[in-house]
C-alpha cells in the first residue's frame, strides 16, 4: 500500500479545490472542506499527505488553524499550504497577523469589472509545482528509489554499540550526515542488537538520521521482542514518519548482556512479523469490549533478507520456501546475505522469474577484512558465507603495506558493477569502520568497472564443497541455465512420521469416521476437569516421547513434518528456517542438532511433499492455550490447524493442567 497521497482543500469557497483538481489533472485525488470543524474530521479520517488552506472566516482564521494543525497529534503529519487567490485584498484580514513559511500569493491576474481576477492559465504551473514539491517532501524516498527500475538504489549498513552517549552512535550519526550531503546514498541502515547482543535501540538513532535529511532502514528482528511490544513499536514508527523496515528473524541471543544471555523471545518469525505490517498498512482491526476498531492504515515498506549461499539441498531449498512464504506475506523488496558465488546470486533471479515474482533485489556487499572473514568462515556469523577457497587469498591481502585495504574496496567495487550489471535493484554495503570516502571510492570504481562486469564474474567463483545449485550451470558464462537440477539428496524415511501420518489419517481428518465418533467424547470430556486432566496428562507423556512434547496447546507437529519447532528449533520457527544453518547443522547446536527444516524437508522428500512447505503460513502460537491438551484443542476448534480445517469453535473452555 502506498501513503496516502490525496489533497484536502479548506477554503470557504469550493473555487480553490476546482482549481487544485485542474492543476493536477487528476494525478490525485483532491477533497474539499468549508469550513475548520469539517477539515479536522477530514484529516483524521483520511490523513491527507497536504492540506491546502485558502480564504477562511473569521479574519485571522487560517493563521489560528495554521497553528492547530501543526499541534494536533494527526494533522501535523500532513504538509501544508497556504493559497490567497485575491492577493489585492488585505492579507492581514485572510491570513491574519502572523504569516506560516508555506505562503503562496499569486500577483498576476487580470482586470474586471467586478475587481481583480486570478489568471488560472498563470496560476495553475506554479500551483501545481508547489504542490509536487510538497508531496514530494513526503515520499518516501528509498522506496521511489528501490522501485524505479532506471534508478540502482545504494543503503549504507551502521552498526550501532553499547551505551546511549558513546562515540561509536556519534560516528553512526557522521556517516548519515555526509551520506546526506553526498546524495548518493538511498538509506542508512541501522542493525537491531547485531550478533544478538544490546545495543542503543535502532529506531532512537534512525529518528535523528531522518532529521539529517536521508531516509533511515530500521532493523525489526524478533529475537527479543513478544508480538504485542512489536505491534507497539510499529504504532511508534508510524508516528515517527519511519516507513522503512527490514524484517529479521535475529541472531540468538549473545552473552554480553546484562547477567549473562537474556531468554530467547522470537514469538514472530520473519513471515508472520510480515504479515502483521500488512495487517498494519491495510488499516487493522482490533476487537476491545465487543467491539471492532480499525486502526489508521499505516505506510511501511518492509524488506526481507534471504541468503542463497547455503550447501545442502535441504537448505536451498527450506531457503527458497520460506522466501515465498515471505512474498505471500507482504514482503516488498529482498536483500540478499554475504557471500561470493555469483552463480547464487544469478540462481536467485532465475527462480523468481521462474516463479513470475517482480519483487526488487539488492545484493549485499560486505568490505571483508581477514579477522571478519575469518568469523564467518567459522559460521560465527550465522547466514554470512566465506569459503575455504576465498579464505587464503583474504590472509595474502592482510599482509600488505595497507592491510588489505584497497584489495578489499576493489573487491567490494567489482561486486558493485556486477550487480548492476546483472540488473539488480541496488546495493545493501556494509563493513565495520567503512568511511564515506571508502563508499564513494566502491561506487565510484563500480561505475568504472561497469564496462566489463562479465570478464569479472570468475573472481567471485567460491562455491561451498559439495554445494547445491537449484539450477544448472552455464559453462559459457559461469552463472546458470534455467533448467533446474536435480535434487538428489538422500530422503529420509522417519517409522515416527509415518505413524503420525496414519494417526491423523485415521483420527484427526475431518471426513475420517473416528473424528466424527470422538468429537462428542472429547467435546464431554473437555467440560469436566478430571478427565480433562487425565487426558492432558496422557497426551503430554505420550507425545513427549514421540516428540519431545512441551504441552504448548497450539500444536504445529502437522507443520513441521512432525518434528515440534517449540522443543527443537532454539528460533522456534514455524514457516521454514532461519538464515544461520551451517552445513545442515543449527547454528545454535553446531555438529550437535541438524536444523528442524532440513530434518522436515528429508522426511517429506520421502513422499514427493517437500513443496508443501510452502502452501500454509502458520500463525504464531497463541499462548492462551499454553499448557493445554493441543487434542482437545484441535477437536474444539480452539487452534489453528483446526482453524485451517474448518473445524467449529466449540464453547471456550481453558483450563491448565
Amino acid at each position: 500500500m502506498t501513503r496516502n497521497r490525496n489533497i484536502l482543500v479548506v477554503s470557504k469557497t469550493p473555487e480553490l479545490a476546482e482549481i487544485t483538481g485542474k492543476a493536477m489533472e487528476g494525478s490525485v485525488e483532491v477533497d474539499y472542506a468549508s469550513n475548520e470543524t469539517e477539515a479536522l474530521a477530514k484529516i483524521r479520517a483520511t490523513r491527507p499527505a497536504l492540506v491546502i488552506l485558502g480564504d477562511m472566516e473569521p479574519p485571522g482564521a487560517v493563521a489560528r488553524f495554521c497553528r492547530e494543525l501543526r499541534a494536533g497529534w494527526i494533522s501535523r503529519h500532513s504538509s501544508l499550504l497556504l493559497v490567497d487567490l485575491n492577493p489585492n485584498l488585505d492579507s492581514h484580514r485572510i491570513l491574519g497577523e502572523e504569516f506560516p513559511e508555506e505562503v503562496i500569493a499569486e500577483h498576476d491576474f487580470l482586470a474586471g469589472s467586478s475587481g481583480a481576477v486570478i489568471s488560472q492559465e498563470s496560476l495553475l504551473p506554479r500551483l501545481k509545482e508547489r504542490i509536487v514539491s510538497k508531496l514530494q517532501e513526503k515520499e518516501n524516498r528509498l522506496k521511489a528509489s528501490i522501485l524505479d527500475p532506471h534508478r540502482f538504489s545504494l543503503i549504507w549498513e551502521q552498526i550501532p554499540g553499547l551505551g546511549a552517549f558513546e562515540v561509536r552512535q556519534e560516528m553512526v550519526l557522521e556517516n548519515a550526515g555526509k551520506a546526506a550531503k553526498g546524495e548518493r546514498v538511498s538509506a542508512i541502515s541501522v542493525t537491531d542488537n547485531p550478533g544478538g547482543n544490546p545495543a542503543i535501540a535502532t529506531e532512537i538513532l534512525c529518528c535523528e538520521i531522518s532529521k539529517l535529511g536521508v531516509e533511515p532502514l530500521v532493523h525489526l528482528a524478533f529475537r527479543d521482542k513478544g508480538r504485542n511490544q512489536c505491534e507497539s513499536l510499529l504504532y511508534q514508527l508510524a508516528a515517527m514518519e519511519i516507513h522503512n523496515l527490514l524484517v529479521l528473524t535475529g541472531d540468538y541471543p549473545g552473552n554480553t548482556g546484562f547477567e549473562g544471555t537474556s531468554r530467547p523471545v522470537f514469538d514472530l518469525d520473519s513471515v508472520t512479523g510480515l504479515r502483521l505490517i500488512s495487517e498494519m498498512n491495510r488499516g487493522m482491526e482490533h476487537e476491545i469490549m465487543r467491539k471492532k476498531t480499525k486502526l489508521a492504515p499505516t505506510d511501511f515498506f518492509a524488506g526481507v533478507a534471504f541468503s542463497p549461499f547455503k550447501q545442502e539441498e535441504a537448505e536451498v531449498m527450506g531457503q527458497y520456501y520460506k522466501l515465498e512464504k515471505k512474498i505471500e506475506a507482504g514482503a516488498d523488496f529482498i536483500i540478499t546475505q554475504v557471500g561470493y558465488d555469483v552463480r547464487k546470486l544469478h540462481e536467485l533471479q532465475l527462480w523468481l522469474k521462474a516463479k513470475k515474482h517482480e519483487i526488487p533485489v539488492l545484493t549485499s556487499i560486505y568490505v571483508l577484512p581477514y579477522s571478519t572473514a575469518q568469523a564467518m568462515n567459522a559460521n560465527h556469523v550465522p547466514g554470512c558465507v566465506v569459503t575455504d577457497q576465498l579464505l587464503p587469498q583474504l590472509a595474502r591481502e592482510s599482509t600488505g603495506p595497507d592491510k588489505g585495504r584497497i584489495a578489499r574496496l576493489d573487491r567490494a567495487a567489482k561486486m558493485y558493477a556486477i550487480a548492476l550489471g546483472l540488473g539488480f535493484s541496488g546495493v545493501y554495503i556494509s563493513g565495520q569502520g567503512l568511511q564515506y570516502e571508502g563508499l564513494e571510492y566502491i561506487v565510484d570504481k563500480g561505475q568504472e568497472l561497469l564496462g566489463r562486469w562479465p570478464d569479472l564474474i570468475h573472481e567471485f567463483n567460491y562455491p561451498r564443497e559439495n554445494g547445491f545449485y537449484f539450477f544448472q550451470a552455464d559453462e559459457k558464462n559461469g552463472l546458470n541455465l534455467e533448467a533446474p537440477a536435480a535434487r538428489k539428496q538422500k530422503a529420509v524415511h522417519s517409522p515416527v512420521y509415518y505413524l503420525s501420518r496414519v494417526i491423523h489419517a485415521l483420527v484427526f481428518e475431518r471426513a475420517s469416521p473416528l473424528f466424527k465418533m470422538l468429537r462428542p467424547l472429547f467435546r464431554s470430556m473437555d467440560s469436566r476437569r478430571t478427565p480433562r486432566k487425565v487426558f492432558g496428562s496422557f497426551e503430554y507423556w505420550s507425545k513427549a516421547v514421540l516428540y519431545g512434547c512441551v504441552n504448548c496447546g497450539d500444536c504445529a507437529l502437522y507443520d513441521v513434518a512432525y518434528l515440534c519447532p517449540v522443543s527443537q528449533c532454539p528460533k522456534n520457527q514455524r514457516n521454514g528456517p532461519c538464515g544461520g544453518s551451517n552445513n545442515g547443522w543449527c547454528e545454535i547446536y553446531p555438529n550437535e542438532k541438524k536444523c528442524i527444516w532440513v530434518r522436515a524437508y528429508l522426511r517429506l522428500k520421502a513422499q514427493n511433499r517437500e513443496d508443501t512447505i510452502t502452501e500454509q503460513i502458520v500463525p504464531p502460537c497463541n499462548w492462551e492455550l499454553w499448557q493445554t491438551p493441543s487434542w482437545l484443542n484441535y477437536f474444539m476448534g480452539r487452534d489453528h490447524v483446526s482453524r485451517r480445517f474448518g473445524i467449529e469453535s466449540s464453547a471456550k473452555v481453558i483450563e491448565r493442567s
